[in-house]
């Protein structure tokens, strides 16, 4: 999905230059609250980017860079509350929720190819729809409190032990199957990427913040680590990984083709029960 929509923001430069140079109107609008107490209300904005590859997040920032900011009926409205970092698609902090879909507002273009032609054609203002992540308590405008992610982390006890240096070795190629060896440093590696943005909890049809069941943002990372473990740490995030993941998850891979940095989430559920429920049951047998 992402590589898709990289490809039409690509297909985007294409486009005829004298077409390229007609402005384009932007309709933000922004599911606001200006704290936890507040009642949540809808505020829009005008924007005109400079050009096509301008991101939701490079709009937030003008915005915010106005003297008077002001919505799109001309009243005074305060400085749009979002949260950043990077800007690069590598932290997760900018994730909300964009036209009802979870994703990083720095790697969201304001409009696509097929959008620029439509509104060549209708001269209507493209809109986009921001709000925080449903999910979480709000804090803010576009900040969400994710801190259930690292308390979820903390009590799966997600974290390599002193035990695990033999089995690295062994999945870098010392004594094993290079095969065998290379498979597991990919999905090491592949894990390692997460970014803990919680795009993939929004569309997780099971869970929830104060259930038993933590979702991919901690299935990812403790993959990575049971890659790793051996010994008495494995046995003991095995038994963590069947309570807090497998046991919660309804298998519908919601969460398949949201993930901003492109994990293949399908291959590390079935990897990671592969190593933390299914040997532990024939063990057992």
């Amino acid at each position: 999905m992402t590589a898709a929509r990289d490809k039409i923001n690509d297909n985007f430069d294409h486009l005829d230059d004298k077409i390229k140079k007609i402005d384009i109107e932007i309709k933000i609008s922004i599911l606001r609250r200006e704290n936890p107490d507040a009642k949540s209300y809808w505020r829009s904005f005008l924007y005109t980017p400079k050009d096509g590859a301008e991101t939701v997040a490079t709009a937030l920032s003008r915005l915010n860079e106005r003297e008077d900011l002001r919505d799109m009926d001309g009243n005074p409205a305060p400085l749009i509350q979002w949260e950043y970092g990077c800007l690069q698609k590598k932290c997760g902090a900018c994730a909300m929720v964009i036209n009802n879909r979870p994703a990083l507002a720095c790697g969201t273009r304001l409009y696509s190819e097929k959008d620029y032609k439509n509104y060549i054609k209708n001269q209507r203002a493209i809109e986009i729809r921001l709000e925080p992540l449903r999910k979480f308590p709000v804090i803010a405008d576009l900040i969400s409190d994710r801190s259930v992610l690292y308390e979820n982390l903390k009590t799966a006890r997600a974290w390599l032990k002193n035990d695990n240096i033999n089995k690295f070795n062994h999945a870098a190629g010392i004594d094993k199957n290079m095969k065998t060896a290379r498979k597991e440093t990919d999905a090491a590696y592949e894990a390692s990427r997460c970014l803990q943005c919680g795009c993939c909890l929004e569309v997780c049809p099971n869970f929830d913040p104060f259930n038993q069941f933590f979702g991919m943002s901690a299935a990812v990372p403790m993959s990575r680590i049971l890659i790793r473990e051996s010994g008495e740490a494995e046995r003991e995030l095995s038994g963590n990984y069947e309570k807090y993941i497998y046991n919660g998850c309804g298998k519908s891979l919601a969460c398949r083709n949201i993930c901003p940095a492109g994990i293949d989430m399908e291959n590390l559920l079935s990897r990671s029960a592969a190593i933390a429920v299914w040997r532990r049951m024939i063990k057992r047998k």
